[in-house]
């Protein structure tokens, strides 16, 4: 309690979290180790920071720092204060027309990027995670990549670092006052730098060793080039920051030099007999230009070959065969066509199964690299439940390549790790294999063990390599770094250690270990759980998109207490399951979306909406689903209710004033919390519109939202304002009467309902099926969330209605618009800027292009945030849990909220009103645009 007593001095209840679920959700990384915190924390800025040192200093408590959690060794775990720093720091400035970027440690890799993107450039380092990594991470575990190799990965790219030690003071190498106040006022540490640099050119042979490791890619211990490569105190120490995982001190801010983002590139999967055939191409192609050379031995062929769009020998390539994707990056056409011309000649030298052919085209490209990314996650989709799937990587000089592959498929048989499979960077000699392995057992952690201790071996003693190329060393390496380095280089990094964190509470027990079983133990357990997520390697590549991260729980979080939960069930611990199950109705099921974006970066493909789904499911009774049929069966009654409740909340803010109804209703969910907010983005119900033209060309399916919610009041409703534009561009459509009462089931089924929304699916299909003549006619639903939610219900239905189902042709309102509507009206006036929201349903059915070729037809400047995403609505969740809409649309909202557009728009009346309600824009379907711009 001393404890929490004094974090609550510095941090507000919102930014201190030590409820058990919090405390668990953050117990795991992307590693298979685990600790859980006794606090976790998130500051916002330096001050409270520096405070959180001095609390720690006097409490004797570890500290450790965590951006993404995509690190695999272990990096970001324990059992102290757990420092998050992914949603404070997230700021990136472009410097010097993009030549340099200024970023700070929350901000992801990939968001810099996109920053850069403008400037035609892009940052060093190019980690398969980027999409999720942040630059902390990046930057502490001093990632590289792809492509980057040696010569552009965190520490050579880094130009200035702005840090804090564990006193609390900050210095910056962009600050020439710094040079000497570093020396004035950390005389211990600059003095024993000095002191190590001394002592360490006096050993000329370590000097060498240092020189040749490096040449390599190597993140074991602490970066000792940077005694070599520097000479003033504080120059050295910044940059032994970097790849020192959090263990010397806090990254505040960099400046990274940037690199060009060569446009034209051309890459060829490349298959050979065997690995050593692979190896011995590598040198070939590296002098011909290429970019990237990815090896993917046999199994991890195999592990992929289940992808669609594979060549039809992809299945029976022989038992050796191994595959190069060879990747040439070029800054125009001509030089692109003189590297393949290079690569022409270098392909003749080599033995290929089948003949190289480079595609250019970027939907290849990407399939190719989809192929080589898909490796790792597929090995964990296949593994035995409960096991963990450990990616190792290793480094050894690429003329030692085929020889070390060979001898490390030996161990795999040796070991019994029949799964093995290894691909990685051939170009740099940087490999990476993947085991699943369980650690259940003695016997199991003991063989794991064994294993490691044999690569180690033969890693440094045979082909004296690097135990880590980029993962950083963690935990799982911490207790061979004196056998990589040796006695002296060792003592010299445990004095390091000592001087800038002589407490040793920063990130402890990481890098530098004295226990030799540290690898084995604090192992996470991974207990089978449901089905649809059991199948979870806790990568974190989903976190990023999901709505309610800033809140409560990401998917992977979710998925890690259900875990826990199991742990606990299992080990008969009552008191805190019952404890943690109720912390989970809120965080874990109330403020989930169910939007299903998570499954968009998921490499298994897991949508742990699913999940929420059925758990929702399980919590209702009987008669709460007897109740929800009897609603889903009188539908119609239920529309018309709630088209009646809205007229009457009008007519009372009318009466009363404009805050009646969102007070009334505020006060009213005291006592019916499941009651709905009043927003003022609550429109009128629109005006009943049919049509029934003597032979129409589609028929137009309104969603139901729409009929009880869809009226704009300058412009009319939605419903009104497609049929305009439809009979402008001479299209005939039809609709229906009969469409009152009938739902694409979506209210029913996200709040796991699932009987009433199967009821609600197959009525509306029937319905359909006679409407359209039996499948004659298209049909157009202007909700994309519906469209998506009716394209998706066959597993759903039953077969015979999913079999109806099929033969109907279901547009969404977008590709209509886009592809129907847009080419037959003209604009008649254009908009100068408008900013689009492309919702969760418009991602999944990859209508964006749609919606910006709509745009850009009729405005001459479209702006898609780079944030956009789900805005958490789900359709209701906003009325009941509005911080979750809050938290959803912040980032999107912060990049518009600079924009003087004149329109916004999205194609959801839920989302329009969670955009609008939040940012003040008057966000709506964009048909309106069409209709405006065609007038």
């Amino acid at each position: 309690m001393e404890l929490i007593d004094a974090l609550t001095h510095i941090f507000p209840g919102d930014r201190l979290k030590i409820s058990l679920i919090d405390r668990i959700a953050f117990a795991g990384d992307a590693g298979f180790y685990a600790l859980i915190p006794q606090a976790v924390v998130q500051p916002v800025d330096e001050k409270e920071m520096a405070t959180l040192f001095h609390l720690a200093s006097q409490q004797k408590l570890p500290l450790v720092f965590r951006a993404a959690g995509t690190s695999l060794s272990g990096q970001s775990i324990t059992d102290g204060i757990l420092v998050d720093i992914s949603r404070y720091w997230r700021k990136a400035t472009v410097e010097q027309n993009g030549t340099r970027v200024r970023v700070q440690p929350g901000i992801i890799g990939a968001q810099v990027n996109h920053k850069l993107k403008p400037f035609g450039r892009k940052i060093g380092p190019d980690p398969a995670s980027i999409n999720a990594a942040m630059m902390g991470g990046i930057l502490a575990n001093n990632a590289s990549g792809m492509c980057c190799g040696v010569a552009y990965n965190s520490y050579h790219t880094v130009q200035t670092i702005r840090f804090m030690l564990f006193n609390g003071a900050v210095y910056d190498t962009g600050n020439e006052e710094d040079y000497d106040r570093f020396l004035v006022q950390e005389e211990l540490l600059s003095q024993t730098v000095i002191l190590l640099r001394e002592e360490l050119f006096h050993n000329t042979e370590l000097v060498e060793k240092i020189r040749r490791k490096y040449r390599m890619k190597n993140t074991v211990g602490y970066a000792l080039n940077a005694f070599v490569d520097y000479e003033h105190p504080l120059d050295i120490f910044a940059h032994l920051l970097i790849g020192s995982e959090g263990t010397l001190g806090f990254i505040c801010e960099a400046v990274l030099q940037t690199l060009p983002d060569k446009p034209c590139k051309s890459a060829a999967m490349l298959y050979f007999p065997d690995i050593a055939s692979a190896c011995h191409a590598i040198d070939y192609l590296k002098q011909s230009g290429a970019e990237a050379l990815e090896l993917m031995d046999r199994s991890a062929l195999r592990s992929v070959e289940h992808l669609p769009g594979l060549p039809a020998f992809f299945k029976t390539l022989p038992p050796g065969a191994t595959a190069l994707l060879c990747e040439y990056q070029a800054a125009d056409t001509a030089q692109l066509e003189a590297m393949l011309a290079n690569a022409v000649v270098a392909c003749t030298n080599l033995s290929l199964l089948h003949p190289a052919e480079f595609r250019s085209d970027e939907k290849t490209r990407q399939f190719y690299w989809k192929i080589r990314k898909g490796m790792f996650p597929s090995v964990g989709a296949v593994r035995q439940r409960g096991s963990s799937v450990l990616l190792e990587d290793i480094a050894v000089p690429v003329p030692s390549l085929a020889g070390a592959l060979a001898d490390l498929e030996k161990l795999f048989t040796q070991y019994h790790y029949d799964n093995a499979i290894i691909f990685g960077h051939a170009k740099e000699g940087n490999i990476h294999f993947v085991i699943t392995q369980m650690f259940d057992t003695p016997a199991e952690i003991d063989r794991y063990d064994r294993f490691m201790r044999d690569v180690v071996r033969l890693v440094l003693e045979k082909y004296d390599g690097a135990l880590k190329a980029e993962h950083g060393t963690g935990r799982n390496m911490a207790p061979f770094v004196e056998a990589e380095w040796g006695g002296e280089a060792y003592a010299l990094m445990k004095q390091l250690k000592s001087a800038a964190d002589p407490l040793s509470l920063l990130n402890p027990g990481v890098i530098i270990n004295s226990d030799t079983q540290a690898h084995i133990k604090h192992l996470k357990a991974l207990p089978p759980v449901e089905e649809e997520v059991d199948k979870c390697i806790e990568c974190g590549f989903c976190e990023h998109h999901c709505p309610s991260k800033d809140i409560t729980l990401t998917p992977r979080q979710r998925i890690q207490v259900r875990r826990h939960l199991k742990y606990l069930e299992t080990s008969g611990q009552v008191a805190a399951y019952k404890q943690l199950l109720k912390e989970y109705q809120y965080s874990g099921l109330d403020t989930c979306a169910t939007d299903g974006l998570c499954q968009q970066e998921c490499p298994v493909e897991i949508n742990t909406g699913d999940l929420v789904k059925r758990l929702r499911r399980e919590q209702h009774s009987p008669f709460a689903n007897k109740m929800a049929l009897q609603v889903a069966r009188r539908f119609v009654m239920a529309e018309n209710t709630i088209r009646l409740a809205l007229q009457t909340g009008h007519a009372f803010n009318s009466i009363f004033g404009k805050k009646t109804m969102p007070l009334l209703t505020q006060g009213m969910r005291k006592v019916l919390p499941s009651l709905p907010r009043w927003w003022p983005e609550l429109s009128k119900p629109p005006k009943r519109v049919y049509t029934n033209p003597v032979e129409p060309a589609y028929v137009y399916l309104s969603a139901c939202i729409q009929r009880m919610m869809g009226q704009d009041d300058k412009q009319g409703s939605v419903q009104e304002t497609i049929l305009k534009v439809s009979k402008r561009a001479g299209i005939d459509v039809y609709l229906p009467e009969s469409i009152a009462g009938l739902c694409c089931g979506q209210a029913f089924g996200s709040k796991g309902f699932q009987e009433a929304a199967v009821f609600k699916q197959e009525q509306l299909i029937d319905a359909l099926w006679k409407l359209t003549g039996e499948g004659v006619l298209p049909v157009v639903c202007d909700f994309t969330s519906c469209t998506y939610t009716l394209l998706k219900a066959g597993p759903q239905v039953s077969f015979a209605h999913a079999k109806l189902l099929s033969q109907l042709t279901i547009m969404d309102s977008l590709s209509y618009l886009q592809d129907i509507v847009a080419p037959k009206l003209k604009p008649v006036s254009k908009k100068n800027k408008v900013v689009l929201h492309p919702g969760c349903a418009t991602t999944k059915l990859q209508l964006e292009k749609s919606m910006e070729k709509i745009a850009g037809k009729y405005a001459d400047e479209v702006v898609v945030p780079y944030a956009a995403g789900c805005c958490g609505m789900a359709g209701d969740r906003g009325f009941l849990f509005p911080e979750l809409t809050h938290a959803a649309t912040a980032a999107e909202l912060s990049e518009t909220a600079i924009e003087d557009a004149a329109g916004y728009y999205a194609s959801a009346k839920t989302c329009e009103m969670a955009l609008t309600h939040h940012s003040g824009k008057p966000y709506q379907h964009i048909v309106y645009l069409m209709e405006e711009a065609t007038r």
